[in-house]
């Protein structure tokens, strides 16, 4: 068991330089694990898993050890003189009204709303114009607010909804249908439904996928055979049919069944990893129609985006890295005969339809443009947007005459617009109330060189007048994986972080979606080490610009990101002194072998592939990393007790490692949110106490001993 003395360093200006007067030290006693000898063989080497035992989440040896690491966690956060400041920030920026863009479904108008630190969106309801009502309170579904709404579905005419619901943050769904009109539950409830969505088929039932429930734990036992099954409302749930999936010669691990808007179409969608779908379309007006395969093969990711009558209109990468739309007839639509509609540019596509027009948003460096088309494929005008940033929400259903879109940006809270679909006109529809001035603050977007010369786009946000002397506390953030684009957008908590004199910095790194499928490639299997130099030099660039320096610097990303911060941190250790990875994936040698993890393999590759992709895993992935005697930066590891999509003895695990082998004066400290998941659903309540935790331990250990901002505080206490 080891000690562990941290200094408190005492503060003189307003950013807090640190002076030669210290405090009384805070002793850390660490927990001890418990280490067994498991050894696993791969292509003939032996690696050691001392702590295999903490991937099982149901014995009471891990719930053990998970109440010492969490009081030894805790014990530290108290200590920090400013925590309870920054969760009282915290909560008074986020007490502001949060609406959502109002959608009609029959005859009513449905809204999401906020009254400011209410731990779950309520869903309202208007109906000409009269008083809004509350349709669905997920407030009311448990007592402590962890029980959240996961998904809501109407029948074409409004008359029926089906609604999913979480329970501690799984993924694993319930579904409840209920009457609409008079908002009774019409049903029993539907259970073990996962990675789904719900697809009318009129009013008689409706289309959802499953996994069979997996044997031994059901929040980290492997599940890697979805199933698509349609179920009859009124009728037991053990009686819905098979649709399809389920055949063991053919494994899918993501599977999604959704109707076209006429109600016409079954269209399927057949992925064994998180990028590449086969796709299939069922005419359900032909009562002999049959599945008829559009793609049978995994080697693009393509979808149904809109159809009249019998003509597709297809969005696909397939020979179009950046994305483009074609057209086909459905009585042959294989891609031998498709017809580009909306050619590839050099920018990426993501579009959308709404008021009989197809809206095509394109990523422009990680920017948002908007441009509408007709249904010939003529543009028919640019949307000037209302300033730089990213834009959302363009769409509806093909009868709308005017929808609603988002913008927002990282200083500008996000604002909704009614837009014209005629003239193209629009008017700010709502606007945020929120104690936070944007002008304050300024995004700059630049340009950096990674180690083999490729230039990486990063926004860097700030007060204005920054003072560059390498001084100021800086959070670098990172994903860069899964082709998933990192764009502008506002966040209260980053708010509290630069109103202290904070800089946050986001670079667009490669394995993300930003600049298409060459990018996203460029960050995969053996080409993964990009992602981490991407992220090395853009903490680089920010010190050798002087926005910051070592001493002063954290970096933080979850999931895939919480990978990145844990690879960064084992192989540049002397880069930052703040390291925060969130439910990572940090044992890379056996992520497949969790939930749905084995989808995860077309941007890992798994060790069992070959020796070469095994090496390549064992040579960055952070839990084998960790060594004995290197100065690793203070850590604090989060994650929650029920995230079943990257299971918690990932973090666990690279938390025992660090307690064994940290070498410096360092803490090491790991957090572990009881009855939460991944992160989607959790609480306000519980957001705002991790975050007061995550700042306050990122402030005290870059040697702070009072927030930088006193005036701030000031304003809130009066």
């Amino acid at each position: 068991m080891k000690k562990l003395l941290l200094m408190t360093l005492a503060c003189c200006t307003f950013l807090a330089c640190k002076t030669e007067t210290k405090k009384d030290p805070i002793v850390v006693n660490y927990p001890n694990t418990v280490k067994v000898d498991t050894i696993d063989t791969y292509f003939g080497t032996e690696v050691k898993d001392p702590f295999r035992w903490l991937e099982d989440d149901r014995s009471p040896e891990t719930e053990a050890w998970v109440k010492e690491q969490n009081k030894t966690t805790f014990g530290y956060l108290e200590k920090i003189p400013f925590r309870d400041d920054l969760k009282n920030r915290l909560e008074k920026l986020w007490n502001y009204e949060k609406l959502g863009s109002p959608f009609k479904e029959g005859d009513y108008t449905y809204f999401y709303k906020n009254d400011g630190l209410q731990n779950q969106y309520v869903v309202y309801r208007t109906k000409d114009d009269g008083e809004a009502e509350v349709f669905l309170d997920p407030n009311t579904f448990s007592d402590d607010g962890t029980t959240s709404l996961a998904g809501l579905s109407f029948t074409k005419d409004g008359s029926l909804a089906a609604y999913l619901i979480s329970e501690g943050g799984s993924d694993w769904r319930k579904a409840i249908v209920m009457n609409a009109k008079t908002k009774e539950i019409v049903e029993d409830t539907l259970v073990d439904i996962k990675f789904s969505g719900i697809s009318w088929k009129g009013n008689d039932g409706f289309y959802y996928s499953s996994y069979d429930k997996p044997e031994g734990s059901e929040l980290s036992a492997k599940t890697d055979q979805h199933k698509i099954y349609y179920h009859k409302v009124g009728t037991p749930q053990e009686e819905d049919e098979l649709v399809y999936g389920g055949r063991p010669s053919e494994k899918h691990r993501y599977l999604g069944a959704r109707l076209t808007e006429d109600n016409r179409y079954l269209i399927i969608s057949a992925r064994i990893s998180t990028y590449g779908n086969k796709l299939f379309i069922k005419d359900l007006e032909d009562p002999n129609g049959l599945l008829i395969p559009i793609l049978d093969d995994t080697e693009s990711s393509s979808y149904i985006i809109e159809n009249v009558g019998s003509k597709l209109y297809i969005v696909t990468d397939r020979n179009a890295p950046n994305m483009k739309i074609v057209t086909v007839d459905a009585s042959n639509p294989t891609p031998d005969n498709w017809v580009d509609f909306i050619p590839e540019t050099e920018n990426v596509l993501s579009p959308s339809t709404g008021g009989g027009y197809f809206f095509a948003e394109y990523m422009v460096d990680a920017i948002s443009k908007v441009y509408q088309y007709d249904y010939d494929g003529k543009l028919v005008r640019e949307v000037k947007l209302p300033g730089v940033g990213s834009a959302g929400g363009f769409g509806g259903k093909k009868e709308d005459k005017e929808f609603y879109f988002s913008f927002t940006n990282y200083n500008t809270p996000g604002s909704s617009y009614k837009y014209n679909v005629e003239t193209g006109e629009y008017e700010q529809y709502w606007k945020p109330e929120i104690d936070f001035n944007p002008a304050d603050y300024e995004s700059t977007q630049i340009f950096y060189t990674s180690k083999d010369g490729t230039k990486v786009p990063m926004i860097i946000t700030h007060k204005k007048g920054l003072e560059l002397n390498g001084k100021n506390p800086t959070i670098l953030y990172g994903y860069g994986g899964f082709n998933v684009s990192l764009t502008p957008s506002f966040s209260i908590i980053n708010a509290v972080w630069m109103e202290q004199g904070g800089v946050y910095a986001v670079p667009n790194l490669r394995g993300g979606g930003e600049y298409g499928k060459e990018w996203h490639d460029a960050g995969i299997k053996t080409k993964k080490q990009n992602v981490f130099d991407d992220f090395i030099a853009a903490a680089e660039y920010l010190i050798e610009n002087k926005y910051t320096s070592p001493d002063y610097l954290a970096i933080r990303g979850g999931s895939n990101g919480g990978l990145l911060v844990g690879a960064t941190m084992t192989q540049r250790p002397e880069l930052m002194k703040v390291a925060l990875p969130a439910v990572g994936v940090m044992d890379m040698l056996r992520y497949h072998t969790f939930t749905a993890g084995a989808g995860w393999a077309y941007d890992y590759g798994t060790a069992e592939d070959n020796a070469e992709m095994f090496n390549y895993l064992k040579g960055y992935s952070p839990v084998h990393n960790v060594k004995e005697g290197v100065a690793y930066p203070a850590t604090l590891v989060t994650t929650g007790d029920h995230d079943d999509r990257v299971v918690p003895a990932h973090s666990f695990k690279f938390a025992a490692e660090l307690q064994e082998k940290q070498a410096g004066d360092n803490p090491t400290l790991i957090r572990i949110e009881t009855n939460a998941g991944h992160g989607a659903g959790t609480p306000v309540s519980k957001t705002i106490e991790q975050y007061a935790d995550i700042f306050g331990f990122t402030f005290f250990n870059m040697g702070y001993e009072q927030l930088p901002n006193q005036e701030v505080l000031k304003e809130f206490k009066e």
